[in-house]
Formats: C-alpha cells, structure tokens, sequence
C-alpha cells in the first residue's frame, strides 16, 4: 500500500513539474507576442482583427495605407467592403 503511495505521490510531482514548464512556456510566448505588437512588427488585420507579421506576403495597397491580411479571405471581404474588384483566383 504504502509503494502505491509513494508511486502515487511522484507521479503527480512529475505531472506538477511538466504543467509549470507549459506554464512557463506560455507566459513567454505571449509576453513575446505582445513585445511584438507594442514594436509594430505586427499589426492588426482590418478585416477579421488578428495579428500577423509586419511583412507578410497578403497585402493591398489603399492610397499611402498597407493592409496586411492573415488570408486571401479576409483580403477578398475586405476587397468587397469597399467596392473595390477582387482579383481572380489564378493570380493568387
């Protein structure tokens, strides 16, 4: 009885170990994250609000402004919220 509770005992002590380390990983994923977005290396995308990098590949251009979408979705939602024409899917 006595081995069960000692088997018991650091089996959860492993678990407590691996839990604070997930732990730890994600408060520094998202300091890090937040660093990013404070610096304006990633900004907000118009249409659906996530964040993405600063230079990522899905852009348009309106006037002096660069959007920056997360996907060709949002960039075609937002393309049709303003009136303006879609380009066809082949040039993707």
């Amino acid at each position: 009885m006595l081995k069960f509770l000692v088997i018991g005992v650091a089996l959860f002590l492993v678990y407590k170990l691996f839990m604070g380390d997930k732990r730890k990983k994600e408060m520094q994923n998202d300091k890090s994250f937040k660093q990013k977005v404070a610096s304006g290396e990633m900004v907000k995308d118009p249409s659906c609000g996530t964040y993405v990098d600063k230079d990522g590949g899905i852009r348009v251009r309106e006037g002096e402004k660069v959007h920056v979408f997360c996907s060709y979705e949002c960039r075609d939602k937002y393309l049709k919220r303003i009136g303006a024409s879609v380009p066809p899917k082949d040039e993707e």
